[in-house]
């Protein structure tokens, strides 16, 4: 009987391992399939599918007005970039006269000339008293009826373009309060155009003037880019023109515009003074040679007016100058940054 139990012992523990294993394996499989062979699985995705559809028809049609409107609002965008490259490709082309009128002067071509006629009497007699030569005295009449009025009214322009730029986000948040408040749209930027700092208040007296003519507030806010052609001024534009077409909020679009603007606001404001240590550099660097010979004039005059007095001396101040004006065209590339 011992011998019995020895020999039965071993395949007794050799079936109840079998059994064990059998028994895992066929949990592990019933644990993978058992959902697909019950329909558990097809259940919970059907309970998915139609917890996602709308339960009502009247959900329904909100999911399709907001598609609607989805789509809207990209053909909107789209056509705004069209325009935006149209108005790029214009700009380039840009006339004196627009110059003039978005340099904020009233000027016609006949006051321009004459004041162009006076400017270049002007820098002659500077350029007869400064040197008695002819020559550079034609050079600077050249420079000042040609040159100097248009720098004038590039540098108008420019100014005018900032002090916009500063002022259109609190122009347009008084827009954000009065609209929350219930005034209409065209109300509130007539509060704008009372109440806003120039330039901004011109440009927002134009549009109601233009608005009282019959044209629509979108129409007359579009051509806003027109008269300022920064993109801030775009994005307003198209701001007002998808909310006019699309519908939505408008508080919350132009509060989250205003915050924008005051974004780029203070990320130029970041670039000139982190660009402003370069432009120092470069100012000392273009004014050095002129200092040294100043310095030079009074300590050895006869050393530096040699370079005035021979023609290869005007010949080297000639080629220094026009080196010069290479380097510091280089160094302004370098450092006019693109914002």
């Amino acid at each position: 009987m011992a011998g019995l139990e020895e020999f039965l012992t071993p395949q007794i523990t050799g079936i109840a391992v079998a059994a064990l294993v059998m028994l895992a394996v066929g949990g592990v499989i019933f644990s993978i399939f058992a959902p697909t062979l019950s329909g558990t699985k097809r259940r919970d995705k059907r309970m998915q599918a139609v917890a996602a559809r709308p339960q009502n028809e009247k959900q329904r049609k909100a999911m399709r007005d907001v598609d609607r409107r989805k789509r809207s609002i990209q053909d909107q965008l789209k056509e705004f970039e069209e325009r935006q490259r149209a108005k790029q490709d214009k700009q380039q082309k840009i006339s004196l006269k627009t110059r003039m009128e978005q340099a904020g002067l009233t000027w016609e071509m006949p006051q321009f000339i004459i004041f162009s006629i006076v400017s270049g009497i002007v820098f002659l007699f500077v350029g007869l008293l400064a040197s008695g030569n002819l020559l550079v005295a034609g050079g600077f009449w050249f420079a000042g009826t040609l040159g100097f009025p248009r720098w004038y009214i590039s540098s108008k322009r420019k100014r005018r373009f900032n002090a916009f730029l500063d002022e259109l986000p609190n122009g347009v948040d008084i827009i954000v309060r009065g609209v929350k408040a219930g005034l209409p749209l065209g109300d509130c930027i007539k509060v704008v155009a009372r109440e806003a700092r120039e330039p901004v208040a011109t440009e927002f007296r134009k549009i109601t003037e233009t608005q009282v003519m019959g044209i629509s507030l979108a129409e007359a806010v579009a051509k806003l880019p027109d008269r300022v052609p920064v993109a801030e001024a775009n994005f307003f534009a198209i701001v007002v023109a998808i909310q006019q077409r699309a519908g939505g909020g408008l508080a919350e679009a132009l509060n989250n515009l205003s915050k924008v603007l005051r974004g780029r606001k203070a990320m130029k404001r970041k670039i000139k003074a982190l660009s402003a240590e370069a432009k120092s550099s470069a100012g000392i660097i273009g004014s050095l040679p002129f200092f040294v010979g100043g310095i030079m004039y009074f300590i050895a005059p006869n050393y530096i007016l040699v370079l005035f007095e021979t023609t290869t001396g005007n010949i080297i101040i000639a080629g220094c100058l026009l080196w010069m004006f290479i380097g510091v065209m280089v160094m302004r590339q370098m450092i006019n940054f693109d914002f």
